[in-house]
């Protein structure tokens, strides 16, 4: 993984107010810690951050004014729930050479054999790499198998450097036979019988008057 270069001012104002100020200028408040030093809260630049948490686990060296440069990884990103901007960043110090464990996606790729449906019962997969070489994402191939394939945490191939944390036994991806149009309407049939809902049956339908009205019924002159 990259690291981005990032010049971060110290901030010095808080509470809801600042922080909006602080938006409004293009720019994102934030907070960094770890390794035993007190939190520092700085101010982010705005579209060169977004593009920075566009990757996963990013990476940011931190040009603090002061002339402190400070290595960091992205801990969380708090968004606005509706306009989705982002409100926050914690970034957590780093050390080069120094272990840490993080979350990586994990990406299926190919076609699974016909008549099989693939489903990824894990999203991601937890693993401890170096502070700077953070692989964003792992693939597993699913191309050509077999309904009744199930792929695990361990069977997973790793980038070279990373060690997996989740259980190796837990299950990632699984592939299993897909259902017949024939079965998804048999159950559709007996769920909706289980509710009480009935359905006419055609023959039903032909013998009702075209206008609606109950067959035997005659209008009266």
């Amino acid at each position: 993984m990259s690291e981005n270069k990032i010049t971060a001012e110290v901030r010095t104002e808080f509470g809801k107010g600042a922080a909006r100020r602080i938006r409004r200028a293009d720019k994102i408040p934030a907070v960094v810690y770890g390794h035993g030093e007190q939190p520092t809260h700085i101010t982010l630049p705005g579209h060169e951050t977004m593009l920075a948490l566009k990757h996963s686990n990013a990476l940011l060296d931190l040009q603090i004014e002061g002339g402190r440069s400070t290595l960091a990884l992205v801990k969380d990103v708090q968004r606005d729930p509706v306009k989705r901007f982002i409100e926050h960043v914690d970034l957590v110090v780093v050390r080069r050479g120094e272990k840490v464990e993080v979350e990586i996606a994990v990406h299926v790729t190919g076609e699974a054999a016909p008549e099989t449906f693939v489903t990824v019962e894990h999203q991601t997969l937890l693993v401890e790499a170096e502070a700077t070489h953070i692989p964003e994402s792992v693939e597993v191939s699913v191309e050509g198998l077999r309904a009744g394939t199930q792929i695990h945490a361990g069977d997973i191939e790793l980038p070279p450097g990373t060690t997996l944390v989740t259980d190796p036994e837990a299950l990632v991806v699984n592939v299993s036979q897909a259902m017949t149009s024939a079965a998804l309407e048999a159950e559709l049939a007996e769920a909706e019988a289980e509710v009480g809902i009935a359905h006419e049956t055609s023959e039903q339908a032909a013998a009702a008057p075209a206008g609606g009205s109950p067959a035997g019924d005659t209008e009266q002159e």
